[in-house]
């Protein structure tokens, strides 16, 4: 008797997505001065075929099996995070930042990327474990304390694109484990103070509006306490907090306020990013023949700016394909996460959108000058092996998680 099929709207749905990345990292690497993205694309291949083999070991492992690793791998990835603060090195856009692991002058992969991973494998093995969802600040502090590890960590780097994914991959989780939306959106409050702090006036303001939410609201005493302390210390650390951020980082917000204050230098990825996908209009330059691209005044045009190639060489088209793509791909995930059989396997896949959206939404923002440059990679379409062989593992434990919901009753369709 044949075994439930695996879902094919997932398998086509994403190798569409690695076939147009491919198709993209030739083009990139096609210049009319020597860059880095030159040939770029036969060695993605290579990860290519690998990360397909990690997809097929992933989705034959027992989803039992994963949830009593995660732990274990939760706590290795902690590990190598510790490592990589003491030994690790830079690349990219983010020379200055030891968010790398390599041997023998050889970087070897990022351990924050696996981190995502464990630590969407670990907070769905303990929201699962629950009875009910948090409802609480207290109820908070296991979820938080498994997601701030991590986040701390990486933000030490400094990574702050991957430290991002870690709040995404978070309240993504707490959402579709049932916590209200008003403790989700008390939760973001924080950050939106420590935004508005730079502006007196402003946070002024945010703090009046916060009270009066709060006291229509009524949450819970310590609730209420501990948010408003924390939305004014926000306020207090903000000045402190921009002064310990490493000079890069720095420039990268600034210019994401105002790329014209610094056009030769910090601005520069933003404005030549926004000229390539403003010069594709409709249909784009043709592929193979942005200009922008080919005279590699496009920066990092195979790795943190890839998504700017599309735009330039395509066009809106181009840019609509791809993020209908995307989109399809959130939604079959979606559909995934919603069958499965048990809470622990419907977390983990609903955490691997929170993990893939972030990564969409910080890198496909930056190009457009929407978010600030945080040398982010586009999932499936970035030049690199250690983020793409994690793509194709969490597309292989949502194959597997469809596998086990189909042998259940579900239908293929």
């Amino acid at each position: 008797m044949r075994g439930p099929a695996i879902d094919r709207n997932l398998v086509m749905v994403s190798l569409s997505l690695m076939l147009f990345g491919l198709a993209t990292l030739y083009s990139a690497g096609q210049t009319d001065v020597p860059t880095r993205a030159a040939g770029v694309w036969h060695r993605q291949f290579v990860w290519f075929g690998v990360g397909i083999v990690a997809c097929v070991v992933v989705y034959n492992v027992s989803l039992r099996v994963l949830e009593w690793l995660a732990p274990a791998l939760y706590a290795f990835s902690v590990l190598l995070l510790g490592v990589v603060l003491v030994v690790g090195t830079g690349a990219g856009t983010a020379e200055s930042s030891h968010s790398w692991l390599s041997i023998g002058g050889h970087q070897i992969g990022q351990p924050s990327e696996l981190a995502k991973v464990a630590t969407v494998l670990m907070l769905a093995r303990f929201l699962s474990s629950r009875k009910e969802a948090p409802r609480s600040l207290p109820d908070l502090i296991g979820p938080a304390l498994i997601v701030g590890v991590p986040f701390l960590m990486v933000l030490k780097q400094p990574d702050l694109g991957s430290a991002l994914v870690f709040v995404g991959i978070f309240f993504a989780m707490l959402f579709w484990s049932g916590v209200r939306p008003r403790l989700l959106f008390l939760m973001a409050t924080p950050g939106i103070s420590l935004l508005l702090a730079f502006n007196t006036l402003a946070w002024g303001l945010w703090i009046i509006v916060f009270v009066l939410i709060l006291i229509a609201w009524r949450p819970y005493v310590w609730d209420w306490t501990m948010f408003l302390a924390a939305n004014i210390a926000m306020g207090a650390i903000a000045m402190p907090l921009w002064t310990r951020l490493a000079p890069y980082q720095q420039n990268r917000l600034l210019t994401f306020l105002n790329p014209e204050a610094d056009p030769r230098a910090a601005g520069y990825h933003a404005i030549q990013s926004r000229v390539a996908i403003g010069s594709g209009g409709w249909f784009g330059t043709g592929y193979t023949e942005g200009p922008q691209k080919r005279l590699a005044f496009l920066p990092e045009q195979h790795t943190d700016f890839v998504f700017s190639v599309v735009g330039e060489e395509l066009g809106f088209l181009g840019v609509f394909v791809a993020l209908s793509l995307f989109l399809m791909l959130f939604l079959v995930l979606l559909r995934i996460a919603r069958r499965a059989t048990d809470p622990f396997s419907s977390l983990m896949v609903f955490g691997i959108i929170g993990l893939f959206f972030t990564h969409v939404f910080e890198n496909v923002g930056m190009t457009v000058n929407l978010m600030p440059i945080t040398g982010i990679p586009l999932p499936l379409f970035s030049y690199g092996g250690s983020f793409f062989i994690i793509c194709l593992l969490c597309l292989g434990v949502a194959l597997r998680v469809a596998h086990d919901s189909r042998a259940s009753g579900y239908p293929d369709t």
